[in-house]
């Protein structure tokens, strides 16, 4: 395509890129995914004196992309990666955190220790030991992390999928789920150690409930509450005695859960949207991409309820009276189930689908807009 012959449509271009695709762009999938970059700032941005005067650098740059095989979002696609993935993880772990407590916290219980009967006594008590910030015990740890983690998941998604595709066409969904797979690994370089320290503070307020219960809080008995530990101090500690592997422990099954949940995640929502776009090249409303992504991550979640228990069984370090300690994946599958029979693999699986639900809708929705896109274009 000639630049100056792309310069010559572009008005018509950017007048229906609300709308679908033309036929040429649909018969390449990179330039479709510039037209949409350029929808997004489309919408995002309205038009008024400034922007019509810089009007013609954007069909420059346009231009350039529909020619270059390099595309515009590959230029942008790291700092607005981590933008979206920061603005997605900051707004979902706030609304969802404490669910994500009362997660941890059924999962960890054992039976002939069972201190909480649902996800609502969980939170009813927690709140009437610790007050309402209690239910955001380790919240610190995941806002600090959830940008990388989003970001890395997000952007190596994208990656794979770059590089799978055969000549920009859609992808097979077994390449669709290699994807997945190698966004899931990459993740964990920030999820293992995220969660290591998350679920330490977690699930302090379980065990200090259970020690006064017990009549084991110290020399005063339950008069005595423990100081919870912060996450620098764990961390401190960890590394002091284990070294990095300290931070890294239940890598092996954050790997089981996390490479079977992208596997599962990422073709699904791909699959949802576009039949929620009714088959259309072009994006569908915001919507579509929401429940899209609240489908597809509550259907993955469940499915690895599971590995997540054992993960999260694993990664506690601090047992309850009369718990039980685990060596190892195997070990603790086989105690799981002499002790508390199959049922324990589904403990706290609602509670992680309406975690993980809105927390990936989210995700997915501000991924849509390109808000990183919008705030990285604006910058000087």
């Amino acid at each position: 395509m000639d630049c100056r012959k792309g310069c010559t449509s572009f008005k018509n271009l950017s007048t229906s890129c609300r709308g679908g695709l033309t036929l040429h762009e649909k018969t390449d999938g990179r330039k479709a995914d510039q037209v949409r970059l350029f929808r997004r700032y489309l919408f995002l941005v309205p038009f008024n004196a400034t922007r019509r005067n810089n009007f013609f650098s954007v069909h420059t740059l346009l231009c350039l992309a529909l020619v270059n095989t390099t595309s515009l979002s590959a230029c942008l696609s790291l700092p607005a990666k981590l933008i979206n993935g920061g603005v997605a993880g900051l707004i979902g772990v706030t609304c969802v955190f404490p669910i994500d407590l009362a997660k941890t916290r059924l999962q960890n219980q054992q039976n002939g220790s069972r201190l909480y009967t649902s996800m609502s006594d969980c939170l009813v008590r927690t709140i009437r030991s610790d007050g309402i910030f209690g239910m955001y015990r380790g919240a610190a740890v995941n806002l600090t992390l959830v940008t990388p983690e989003k970001a890395i998941k997000l952007a190596a998604n994208d990656f794979f999928r770059h590089h799978l595709s055969q000549d920009e066409q859609k992808l097979t969904l077994f390449r669709e789920m290699l994807a997945g797979c190698g966004a899931g690994t990459c993740q964990v370089i920030i999820t293992t150690p995220m969660e290591m320290l998350k679920i330490q503070l977690q699930d302090a307020g379980r065990i200090e409930a259970q020690r006064k219960m017990a009549g084991a809080g110290g020399p005063l008995g339950d008069h005595v509450k423990r100081k919870p530990p912060t996450a620098l101090q764990l961390s401190r500690e960890l590394l002091k005695r284990r070294g990095i592997a300290g931070l890294y422990k239940g890598l092996g099954a954050t790997l089981l859960r996390d490479v079977p949940f992208s596997i599962i995640y990422f073709p699904l929502f791909a699959n949802l949207n576009s039949w929620g776009c009714g088959g259309s090249e072009g994006p569908g409303p915001f919507y579509v991409s929401f429940v899209s992504g609240c489908i597809a991550g509550s259907t993955a979640a469940v499915a690895v309820n599971p590995v997540d228990v054992i993960k999260t069984r694993l990664q506690s370090l601090t047992r309850g009276c009369q718990e039980d300690t685990y060596t190892g994946v195997a070990d603790c599958i086989r105690k799981i189930l002499r002790n508390e029979g199959p049922s324990a693999f589904l403990k706290g699986a609602y509670c992680r689908a309406l975690v993980i639900a809105p927390l990936f809708g989210i995700a997915q929705v501000v991924y849509f807009l390109g808000v990183g896109e919008f705030i990285v274009s604006h910058l000087p």
